[in-house]
């Protein structure tokens, strides 16, 4: 790693930052900039979206191939594949898991997962969910979660993790610090969550913190806004 990163320019060691969303297919389709973007060293990883197989692994090849330092190929795919790649295998969603009695079962799905991705080419896969669905009225957590209860969800996501990161890909723990308890879906608003420390250690924090001991590969931050712990965001 030492000695790619010294061979690198200033914007190229900025660039490994940034990951593109890549869309094979539909509307949204966008591979040929992606490829220019690669090429010019102005990116150091892809997240594909909506696509297909056969696109997808034919797009990876050829960015990888014009890479000067090889990308970081990573999907968005809680239930497989199929929630970004269309005629791939549907797996359940978190929540239907929750219900399962036996969580070696979902240590397997992980490994199935984890060799699917491997096949395609995929280093990291942004799963599982470890929020704990706490409030009813949450409209984009919901049955991505594995429950309400915090010891249900740290324990059947920390063997999703394992099953994944079985086959060499890494997982990742999110929304920290807790997407559960909000009524706003955050892909279009901020929602505020506004319980104290001690109430966050209780429950939300509960599952990330086991599943970091557990070394998942990686966690992603959630675009929340909680008072408790930073004061500097400003709300209109």
């Amino acid at each position: 790693v030492d000695s790619v990163y010294e061979q690198l320019t200033l914007d190229e060691r900025i660039a490994q930052c940034f990951m593109l969303p890549a869309y094979t297919a539909g509307k949204d389709y966008n591979m040929d900039t992606v490829l220019r973007l690669i090429s010019e060293g102005k990116a150091g990883g892809v997240i594909f979206f909506k696509g297909n197989p056969t696109a997808q692994v034919n797009w990876t090849n050829k960015i990888q191939e014009a890479a000067k330092v090889k990308i970081m190929v990573a999907i968005d795919g809680e239930w497989g594949l199929s929630m970004r790649i269309d005629s791939t295998i549907v797996y359940p969603k978190q929540m239907a898991l929750g219900a399962l009695a036996h969580n070696e079962l979902i240590f397997e799905m992980g490994k199935q997962i984890g060799k699917q991705c491997k096949r395609m080419g995929i280093h990291v896969n942004f799963a599982p969910s470890v929020d704990v669905n706490n409030n009813p009225k949450n409209p984009v957590i919901n049955d991505r979660s594995f429950g309400e209860n915090k010891y249900k969800v740290t324990d059947k996501a920390i063997q999703y993790m394992r099953g994944m990161q079985s086959q060499g890909i890494l997982a990742c723990a999110k929304h920290f610090p807790g997407h559960g308890d909000t009524e706003t879906d955050s892909h279009y608003d901020l929602p505020v969550i506004n319980k104290s420390l001690q109430q966050l250690e209780e429950t939300e924090l509960f599952p990330f913190r086991k599943i970091f001991k557990e070394h998942a590969g990686s966690v992603m931050v959630a675009h929340l806004y909680l008072p408790q712990l930073d004061t500097s965001s400003r709300i209109a």
